[in-house]
């Protein structure tokens, strides 16, 4: 199957055959239909996190059951699904007390002795978040995929498997934004329009969208912001607190950027929360004034929407089937596996919401 593999940190991804095993008792074997571009994979591409390589990249992706292993009841070939890095043991501690997104057990792994999952001229190829989508085929444990309905559009699906989930658990979950409170939204690509999108059908009283790219905010009022503000012209602190009269209930961070993530904690209001969605550069720390803390304001961080995707992936897609999730005008271009390197540029000139690798199969 061909994929587009990363051998080298800051070098573009090259499009190479590599080979899957055959599904182990609990794996499944995914054809994939689209994979999304993500800035989480810029991170990885570039270096701004650490990753062993070779190594396929791809985590935000939609497909079609191939083949399952012996002891997989959950799914069967021909069902579609949607993926999910979040995938989970079901008996550790975090899974246990409802925070799935948070397991990280080992066994979801195959053990060294049960040989690589993907392979390039008997070379192994590491997997990337349990799922490496940037590939014809996916192999996956059972556990970081979700079975949808087959009405659902599977480029609009593939949307849900990170940056969507990630933006409306950011507010449903993380956040717990409450009908008539005020919010802020910093970066209005694909997790950010999300955040917008979560907060007007949590009834969010009025959402504050802040980018430098004026189309992008202009989508963010489609999606439900009720004041935009042009960050490469205007203090995004300042505005906030004359807009609101003293800060916002909530401030998203969806840029993964130290001065942003700074700022939606400085326009937060008594007692408001400013909640990281972004990926922060490792070695990057951030400078907050601690005598803000006396007002009971918060920080915190957001893991994929802190999601419980079994869950949430199937309702957000009958979101979307219903007319309430804005999905249509979130996709910029389709591409060939071969034209990755010219989406992953584009993507990181910061003026397209998502591009999507189409596979041919």
């Amino acid at each position: 199957m061909k994929a587009a593999v990363l051998r080298e940190v800051g070098q573009p991804l090259t499009i190479e055959e590599i080979s899957h095993s055959k599904p182990g008792p609990r794996e499944v074997l995914v054809r994939t239909a689209f994979a999304g571009i993500c800035h989480s994979d810029l991170h990885f591409q570039n270096g701004s996190y650490p990753c062993p390589l070779p190594i396929v990249l791809g985590h935000e992706s939609a497909g079609i059951v191939e083949e399952v292993g012996s002891d997989v009841t959950y799914v069967k070939p021909g069902d579609h699904v949607v993926t999910c890095l979040s995938a989970f043991c079901g008996h550790c501690e975090h899974c246990l007390t409802g925070h799935a997104s948070l397991c990280q057990n080992p066994e979801l792994n195959r053990k060294e002795d049960q040989g690589s999952r993907l392979a390039s001229k008997g070379e192994a190829v590491n997997q990337f978040a349990h799922l490496s989508s940037y590939a014809e085929k996916m192999l996956i444990h059972e556990h970081a995929l979700v079975k949808i309905r087959d009405d659902m559009p599977l480029d609009r699906a593939t949307l849900v498997g990170c940056g969507v989930t990630t933006g409306l658990g950011a507010v449903f979950h993380t956040a717990s934004v409450a009908p008539g409170e005020t919010m802020a939204v910093i970066g209005c690509g694909g997790i950010g329009l999300s955040c917008v999108n979560g907060g007007a059908i949590a009834g969010a009283g009025r959402i504050i969208a802040i980018d430098r790219v004026q189309s992008k905010l202009e989508l963010a009022k489609e999606f439900g912001a009720t004041d935009i503000i042009n960050a490469s012209n205007l203090d995004p602190v300042g505005e906030v607190m004359e807009l609101t009269g003293g800060g916002v209930h909530h401030a998203f961070e969806a840029i993964g950027l130290k001065v942003t993530a700074e700022q939606a904690f400085k326009m937060l209001k008594r007692g408001g929360t400013a909640t990281i969605i972004g990926m922060i550069p490792v070695g990057q720390n951030l400078e907050l004034h601690g005598a803000e803390f006396l007002a009971e304001k918060k920080i915190q961080g957001s893991l994929m929407g802190s999601n419980r995707f079994r869950v949430d992936m199937p309702r957000f897609i009958d979101f979307y089937m219903g007319g309430k999730l804005h999905l249509d005008r979130m996709i910029a271009d389709k591409l060939k596996l071969e034209q990755i390197n010219e989406g992953f540029a584009a993507f990181e000139s910061g003026e397209v919401t998502r591009n999507l690798i189409e596979f041919e199969h």
